[in-house]
C-alpha cells in the first residue's frame, strides 16, 4: 500500500479506537444487541444493511452510540472503515465514516493514477414508527446518507459523473420472540434509492445510468443466545458503468455481544465483480465499542 494509504488508515484507526474508553462509564437502558452493529456506511444495522434500529443502548431520554472499526479482504482488495455514530431518545441518529478501499492490484493492472479510493459517508436516520421487540409493528426508520468520494481520478477514469451524491432508504425491522423453535428471529427489510458505484467508491452514476433507483436489501438473523447472532444478508446494488458490471453483495456473519460496551463481528461476503476483478469473496471483522 502506497504511503498516502497507509497514513490513512492509521488515521482511520486512531478515529475508531480513541473514543473506546470513554464508553466505559455510561450505558443505555435498552436491551443487549438491540442496537444492532455498525454497517459499512456508519449507521446501526448490520454488516451490509441499515436497520430500523439506532446506535447504541439509549432509551427515551437517553442518548447513545457506537464506535467501530472494520475491515474486508478479498483476492484483490482490502476496504477498511472505521465508523461513528451517536443517537438522542432513541428517535435520531447521526453517524459518519470514513472508508479506504485498497486496489493496488488493479492499478497495476490498467494503469490507473491511484492505488487506493477513499469516500467520507455522513448519515441521518430518524426513528417513525414501531419498535423493534413490543408491540406488532415492526420498527420503521428512515435515513439518508451524504457520501464524498475524495479520491475522484479513478471513478472518473471509470466514467463515473460526480464525486458525491445522496443515498435515501427506509427499514422496517422487527425481532420475534421464540419465532424460530423457541430461538428469537431477527428479521429487516430496506428499500433504498441511490446512483453509488460501489458504495460510492468508483463515484456516482455513469455512461449506463444517472437516476435513482430503488434497490432491495434485506437482512435476517435467529439468536442463540442472548448475546450471539447468526445471520444472512442481501444487498442489490445499481449497475452505471460499462466499464465493469457491478453484482449484488451478500453475507453470513456472526456478531458476539459480551456486555453493552463491546461486540464483535465476523463474516464471510460475497460482493461479486468489483472494477472487472470478478468473484471477490473473503472475510471481514468489525469491533466496536458502544454506550
Amino acid at each position: 500500500m502506497a504511503a498516502k494509504g497507509r497514513s490513512t488508515w492509521f488515521a482511520l484507526l486512531c478515529f475508531a479506537l480513541l473514543p473506546v474508553s470513554a464508553t466505559a462509564d455510561g450505558v443505555g437502558s435498552r436491551l443487549l444487541a438491540t442496537g444492532g452493529v455498525a454497517q459499512v456506511e456508519g449507521t446501526a444495522g448490520g454488516g451490509l444493511v441499515p436497520w430500523a434500529v439506532l446506535a447504541g443502548y439509549g432509551q427515551d431520554k437517553e442518548w447513545g452510540g457506537e464506535f467501530a472499526l472494520m475491515h474486508a479482504r478479498t483476492d484483490d482488495f482490502d476496504l477498511t472503515v472505521a465508523a461513528g455514530s451517536v443517537a438522542f431518545n432513541n428517535r435520531v441518529e447521526l453517524s459518519a465514516a470514513a472508508q479506504l478501499l485498497d486496489i493496488e492490484d488493479l492499478a497495476d493492472d490498467l494503469g490507473l493514477p491511484d492505488d487506493n479510493l477513499t469516500q467520507l459517508v455522513l448519515g441521518a436516520k430518524v426513528r417513525l414508527a414501531g419498535d423493534l421487540i413490543y408491540g406488532k409493528l415492526p420498527q420503521i426508520s428512515a435515513g439518508v446518507q451524504y457520501k464524498r468520494n475524495t479520491d475522484f481520478d479513478v471513478p472518473a477514469h471509470a466514467g463515473a459523473l460526480d464525486d458525491d451524491g445522496f443515498d435515501f432508504y427506509v427499514s422496517a425491522t422487527k425481532l420475534w420472540p421464540g419465532a424460530l423453535h423457541g430461538y428469537p428471529l431477527l428479521t429487516n427489510v430496506t428499500v433504498r434509492a441511490s446512483k453509488a458505484n460501489q458504495l460510492g467508491l468508483l463515484g456516482f452514476g455513469g455512461d449506463q445510468g444517472d437516476d435513482w433507483e430503488p434497490l432491495f436489501e434485506g437482512s435476517i438473523g435467529v439468536l442463540l443466545r442472548r448475546d450471539l447472532l447468526l445471520g444472512y444478508e442481501y444487498r442489490q446494488k445499481p449497475d452505471n458503468l460499462s466499464f465493469a458490471e457491478e453484482e449484488d453483495w451478500q453475507d453470513v456473519f456472526l456478531a458476539w455481544f459480551p456486555n453493552k460496551h463491546f461486540s464483535i463481528v465476523g463474516a464471510w461476503a460475497d460482493f461479486g465483480g468489483i472494477g472487472g476483478k470478478s468473484d471477490q469473496e473473503g472475510f471481514y471483522v468489525s469491533v466496536e465499542s458502544s454506550f
